[in-house]
């Protein structure tokens, strides 16, 4: 990949709204096209343009599915992005930077907030530094072999001015994110033809806007060539027959729901949900005929209670969410569960309680999705993984909602909602719908149709309403067979036992593989229990520990409600080293095992900072268990 590293770390830093989230776009699509594998890691402030974001790209001959702890090359926009990331680019590396930024008064950079700088003071003082600039900072960091590109950008701006008769610089600066690609991809001696592709492919609804583009990128590439030559890095392309799709988490999830059958997604819009509904705007119209209807309601309560009545008509349809919509969500969740609709329910974590973090990663919520609203009822939990699970779990969540006549709760995490991930093309083949038992017209001619009928599996056959010749009611109180409203103690007692019946009767008939996933040797000596985004860190760092001769396994629990309690009793029986790795305070899941198995985990590796974890950190945190440094419980607070 390069002469020094398995693969490279790519990262751009701006202001919002200057185009940090095309270029890194740019960037993986050209590496994409040039068959190399690829991971994005996206972070942005709750913020509409100004505060700083960031996004980190992962390159490798090799399937990536996590972020590392380093920066090869840093690509910045601005003076407070050098400042912010400085620390996290290798010896070896290099830092991509204007010219003008150079005298920028480290300490007088108005979009630093105060608790950053006393932080990054104290960095100074232990490191023995005393910078008053962004180029004293960078002359400190040569001595560690970073070497610093520092490229005139208002001077490239103004010759392509020139050259396309544009006078007003406003405009031309939009063009820097493009700038950056240049120097970036000319310092690595990477095929042109792959860059210029992505470029056409990112603005090429706006022919003049490609053309400018494509001279800027030009521009800047052969200056970096000219100027800095040979780097020592070389990013390669290389030759693959394998068909692959680049999409970002939430898109994962709006193409699984349209393979599956959704046909109505009602929401109302919040980070970082909002991006799945707006993706599904796009798709309205499908190219078999058919179409998808998104409707944006006046609030949460609205979108849950407006996608239960399409569920009453029969059409399978969704929405989705984050913590404080879900929050407001579970009275109409629990009109659902005790009218038995089969609703889905994308729910997307976040920083939380209350507002919390709005645009950073949280994995706080699995309780809170097994158990909301008030009074008991069925619900199934799903959680996804890796993109591609994304993708087969939103499509099979139609399938359980419907066999099983429940809510069904499709939980996903930030980090792989706005991660972005090179995978192998997604298949629509594999989808298969079952709908249950759902009934017609013909199905119920000369009977007397009872909607909530009592059955051995819990599962009452299911007719939508409005069909001729049947009549039942739906209402927010216990009731009959027939829906009536009831308040009798022998109705009230089987009527719940039919409902949680259902529970028994999933987990009975739900293929253990669909609700659990194991890696690695079984007899290992210690076995990881995680669920969600940490799953692609996990399986790398068990992969560098079996380098190091240290053997694992890792139990994915994909659905903790209803948990699928004799296996991990099984595996986890036979283990000394029992590992909990969780994006929680409280190690949720662990809890909820020792719940429903008695098993009580002997370590916990923890993170709640608001971001994804790393490879690197959750293999050293493994590392010092299995060596016996460690304490029960180790909180990672990685990431920038």
């Amino acid at each position: 990949m390069d002469t020094k590293k398995s693969d490279f770390i790519w990262m751009a830093g701006g202001p919002q709204g200057s185009g940090v989230d095309s270029s890194a776009n740019i960037f993986a699509r050209a590496c994409c096209y040039g068959g190399l594998h690829v991971y994005g890691k996206r972070e942005y402030s709750s913020n509409i343009k100004g505060l700083h974001s960031y996004f980190q790209i992962r390159v490798s001959t090799e399937k990536v599915e996590a972020m590392v702890d380093r920066v090869d090359l840093l690509c910045t926009f601005d003076a407070e992005s050098v400042v912010r990331h400085i620390w996290e680019v290798t010896p070896g590396g290099g830092i991509i930077c204007d010219t003008g930024v150079l005298e920028t008064k480290i300490f007088s950079i108005p979009t630093l907030p105060p608790s950053f700088l006393e932080e990054f003071r104290k960095n100074l003082d232990e490191k023995g530094l005393h910078p008053e600039t962004v180029n004293d900072l960078l002359s400190e960091l040569k001595k560690n072999d970073v070497r610093i590109y520092a490229v005139p950008y208002l001077e490239m701006l103004k010759e392509i001015g020139k050259e396309v008769g544009e006078e007003q610089l406003s405009k031309l600066t939009r063009m820097i994110n493009v700038l950056t690609l240049g120097v970036s991809f000319g310092l690595v001696n990477y095929d042109k033809k792959n860059v210029e592709k992505a470029i056409n492919n990112i603005f090429g609804k706006k022919p003049s806007i490609v053309s400018m583009n494509l001279l800027a990128f030009n521009k800047a590439y052969d200056h970096a060539r000219e100027k800095f030559g040979d780097t020592g890095f070389k990013l390669n392309t290389i030759k693959t027959d394998e068909e692959r799709i680049f999409l970002q988490g939430t898109q994962a999830v709006a193409l699984g729901k349209l393979a599956g059958g959704c046909r109505i997604q009602a929401y109302y819009p919040i980070t970082p949900a909002a991006d799945e509904s707006e993706y599904l705007e796009e798709k309205q119209v499908l190219e078999n005929g058919g179409a998808i209807i998104v409707m944006q309601t006046e609030d949460e309560i609205a979108a849950i209670t407006m996608a239960t009545g399409a569920a009453l008509t029969g059409v399978r349809s969704a929405t989705s969410t984050s913590g404080p919509g879900f929050s407001l969500m579970v009275e109409g969740l629990g009109w659902a569960g005790i009218n038995e609709v089969p609703v889905v329910i994308n729910y997307y974590q976040r920083g939380a309680p209350a507002t919390g973090l709005p645009t950073r990663h949280g994995q706080d919520d699995l309780r809170f999705a097994i158990h909301a609203s008030h009074g008991e009822f069925p619900r199934i939990v799903l959680c996804s993984g890796d993109i591609e699970e994304c993708f087969y779990d939103a499509a099979q969540a139609f399938n359980y909602a419907e066999r099983y006549q429940t809510p069904v709760i499709h939980l996903i995490d930030k980090a792989l909602a706005n991660s972005n991930m090179s995978c192998k093309m997604l298949d629509p083949r594999l989808v298969i719908i079952e709908r249950g038992e759902l009934l017609n017209e013909a199905d119920i001619s000369g009977k007397n149709y009872r909607r909530f009928d009592f059955t051995d599996t819990g599962i009452s056959p299911r007719l939508p309403i409005g069909t001729p010749g049947a009549v039942f009611w739906n209402t927010g109180d216990e009731h009959s067979e027939t829906g009536h409203i009831t308040e009798e103690p022998m109705m009230r007692t089987r009527m719940l036992e039919k409902r949680m019946k259902k529970l028994d009767t999933a987990d009975r008939e739900i293929p253990l593989g669909e609700k659990i996933k194991f890696f690695g040797d079984e007899d290992a000596p210690a076995i990881i229990v995680s669920w969600g985004s940490p799953k692609g860190a996990i399986l790398e760092a068990m992969e560098m520990l079996k380098n190091d001769g240290y053997r694992t396994g890792f139990l994915q629990v994909r659905m903790p409600h209803p948990l699928p309690k004799e296996y991990i009793t099984k595996v986890l029986g036979k283990t000394s080293k029992k590992i909990d790795i969780e994006g929680n305070y409280s190690g949720q899941l662990a809890g909820i095992i020792r719940e429903k198995t008695g098993i009580l985990m002997d370590y916990f590796v923890l993170k709640w900072n608001g971001r994804p974890m790393s490879s690197d950190e959750v293999y050293n945190a493994l590392l010092r268990i299995l060596q016996n440094k460690a304490q029960v419980r180790q909180v990672l607070n990685g990431g920038s």
